[in-house]
């Protein structure tokens, strides 16, 4: 198959086992193509009520869709791994109890966690402010390698913690992996030094000595637009260099896709999500 050209890539925001609001978003005429591409921005299950139907729904699309890992999506690996208990609020029980529950998470963990392509680079989260693209993605395929290598159950339980909150390029071993994975798929929020907050959830406003991580890239001048999700208080946001997809889908708002060439966009109300 040719590589899809961008008037035809659509980018989808945080699915979070919406899976009944994802079948009708792409059902929509514009997304039903038969040249339709899609990129998944991560959290594809987790908090919605239906995780294994939305990963078979994306797993279906072959080689017409890409997907990163999320958060969520990684603490799926762990649990799956043994390394962390299922929480209160989890609901891919469905996914681990499925019969082919090994298959769903050994293609789960063959994800990357960037896709780079057409001027557009997708994380879940964010990238580092003290980070090039071209770093972000080597750093990312550090991981990428480790979830795919035969030691997997071991890298799951070496990429989870709080620190460090900041880059060094001397790190080494679980605190590497874990400012990489925390940057790529859970910050929203640094210091103006650069360091992580990985406590904020809300809005970026109302947080003093707080800025969020994109108004931090400015010294980059980064010449590809960076595409995310995971920051639903954020919601749609578009400008220039960044574009926030994660419009609440799990929370009964909307899920959003994009269309890369010409930043159309195609919502699809979630209501029923809750």
């Amino acid at each position: 198959m040719s590589p899809p050209h961008s008037e035809s890539v659509w980018v989808i925001g945080d699915v979070q086992g919406c899976a009944q609001a994802l079948q009708a978003l792409l059902a929509q005429p514009e997304l039903s193509a038969p040249d339709a591409r899609y990129w998944f921005a991560g959290d594809l299950v987790n908090r919605g009520p239906d995780s294994l139907g939305a990963l078979r729904l994306i797993m279906s699309l072959g080689d017409r869709a890409q997907s990163i890992l999320g958060n969520h999506d990684l603490h799926l690996l762990a649990v799956a791994a043994g390394v962390r208990r299922p929480g209160k609020s989890d609901t891919f029980h469905d996914i681990l109890e499925a019969p082919d529950a090994d298959a769903l998470i050994d293609w789960l963990r063959h994800r990357p966690l960037m896709v780079r392509a057409h001027g557009h680079v997708m994380v879940h989260a964010g990238i580092l402010p003290a980070w090039t693209i071209d770093q972000a993605q080597r750093l990312a395929g550090e991981i990428e390698a480790a979830l795919r290598g035969p030691d997997w159950h071991q890298a799951m339980a070496d990429l989870y913690g709080e620190n460090p909150l900041q880059w060094d390029d001397a790190l080494q071993g679980p605190d590497r992996m874990r400012v990489i994975v925390n940057a790529l798929t859970r910050m929203r929020m640094c210091t103006p030094e650069g360091a992580m907050d990985l406590r904020h959830k809300g809005p970026p406003d109302g947080s003093p000595g707080l800025v969020p991580w994109f108004s931090l890239r400015a010294a980059h001048g980064d010449a590809e637009t960076i595409v995310f999700g995971h920051w639903s208080t954020l919601g749609l946001h578009i400008d220039d260099h960044r574009i926030c997809l994660d419009t609440g889908c799990v929370w009964g708002r909307a899920l959003t896709a994009l269309r890369l060439h010409d930043r159309h966009c195609v919502q699809q109300s979630c209501t029923l999500c809750r």
